[in-house]
């Protein structure tokens, strides 16, 4: 079986704007699970990589698209 690509760095950046984008909003972990049935935790630490899928409908909950989440990404 082929080793799964991850690169921590771009995980990690990901998860960090995902938590900025959310305490923007003023939401909670808990408030965006609510709403999508997301679970972000694990992302937003770096900790899961996140399908492109699930960005693209975080991005829409959030009201950006996905050229604007990577245009800021850190």
């Amino acid at each position: 079986m082929a080793k799964r690509r991850r690169n921590e760095e771009l995980v990690k950046a990901v998860g960090k704007r995902l938590r900025e984008l959310r305490l923007t909003k003023g939401l909670s972990q808990d408030e965006v699970y609510i709403d999508t049935d997301i679970h972000i935790a694990r992302m937003e630490m770096g900790r899961y990589n996140i399908t492109i899928s699930t960005l693209s409908d975080l991005c829409d909950y959030y009201g950006i698209n996905l050229k604007d989440f990577f245009d800021n990404l850190n």
